[in-house]
């Protein structure tokens, strides 16, 4: 995967930009209380799954903060905190074509976030829902490989 997403970097000047046809970065935020036993996930509106919080580089660099500010925009949370700034888990996934979007590649930068669960949350627009759930239920929720991969090296973290 890194490999992948290296040769994707060095290929495409423009892949921090929506734009990019191929695909894109992301930064994406895996958002966990100070014990690291829950993690909070979205019910992502267009996708219908439970997720990670996170979106679109939309030009920054920087993909720590894209995922930090992500976190702030679809949780309402203030108070979170980026546990280290390497990356955490990297993940590269299609995204089906969607009315005038054509399918395209999403290279996923996660970074582990601290927040505390007694914060209250806001649901965006972007989400069904959002939720605190035990790491043992997370793939119960949704259980694709890259869930389940965060969920492993979470206890390291």
């Amino acid at each position: 995967m890194t490999g992948e997403t290296i040769r994707f970097v060095e290929q495409h000047a423009d892949c921090l930009l929506r734009t990019c046809a191929p695909g894109h970065l992301t930064g994406s935020a895996w958002i966990v209380n100070a014990d690291r036993t829950r993690t909070l996930l979205t019910h992502h509106h267009k996708l219908d799954k439970w997720l990670q919080l996170g979106g679109h580089a939309d030009g920054d660099a920087d993909l720590a903060a894209v995922a930090l500010r992500e976190a702030h925009e679809e949780s309402g949370l203030t108070r979170l905190r980026l546990v280290s700034p390497a990356i955490f888990d990297l993940d590269r996934h299609l995204i089906s074509t969607r009315k005038t979007d054509p399918a395209h590649w999403h290279f996923d930068l996660r970074f582990v976030i601290e927040a505390d669960p007694a914060e209250p949350l806001v649901i965006s627009s972007e989400s069904k829902d959002l939720a605190w759930v035990d790491l043992a239920r997370v793939t119960a929720l949704n259980p694709e490989e890259s869930m389940a991969r965060m969920v492993r090296k979470t206890s390291a973290c």
